[in-house]
């Protein structure tokens, strides 16, 4: 298939989301993350009555991450807006069962043996997944912000990034100079 031009298309829906990093402490960084989804055009419950654009999904995470072992010290969840509101509300805790996780091999399918399924919320799950590979980001940002830092800072994430993507696959060049560069450390 061949891109396609959009500009000409009547779009229907609309999901973003929107992740970004802060210095708390030297210790400590937090990760903000909101899941905002709508529909774009009038639709119908099967009894006929419309329903307008709006947000249908609407939530925000924060997490507080421990710098020195990527650890997740705290959690807050808001649902701001979902189509059963009250019902959706009662998941605004179900991610408290994650604090304490570090993020790291296997984060992924912790969470979801966690808060998958019905135990959690579907919307909050897609954020925090989401967010997980921004802290990796926040953290690098983090050390990297120093121009006195060494190449062999604490902050360099390479370890983290083997075997993520066909890139930093472990056979690949990429991962074969990191392992080069720590050999000679």
């Amino acid at each position: 298939m061949e891109n396609m031009k959009t500009d000409k298309l009547e779009k229907i829906h609309n999901r973003n989301l929107d992740i970004s990093s802060y210095i708390v402490d030297d210790d400590h960084i937090l990760i903000t993350g909101e899941f905002k989804e709508k529909n774009l055009i009038t639709i119908y419950e099967k009894s006929g009555k419309p329903i307008e654009p709006n947000v249908f999904h609407h939530m925000q995470i924060q997490l507080i991450v421990k710098i020195s072992e990527l650890k997740i010290v705290d959690i807050h969840a808001k649902i701001l807006g979902g189509p059963y509101d009250n019902v959706c509300r009662e998941m605004e805790n179900s991610l408290d069962k994650i604090k304490g996780l570090n993020i790291a091999a296997g984060f992924s399918s912790k969470v979801k043996k966690i808060v998958g399924g019905t135990q959690g919320c579907l919307h909050l799950t897609t954020l925090l997944l989401s967010m997980a590979p921004a802290v990796l980001q926040g953290y690098w940002v983090f050390g990297a912000r120093d121009k006195n830092r060494k190449d062999n800072s604490e902050f360099d994430i390479g370890e983290y990034l083997i075997d993520t993507c066909w890139a930093w696959r472990k056979d690949g060049p990429l991962a074969e100079n990191l392992i080069k560069q720590n050999h000679k450390e």
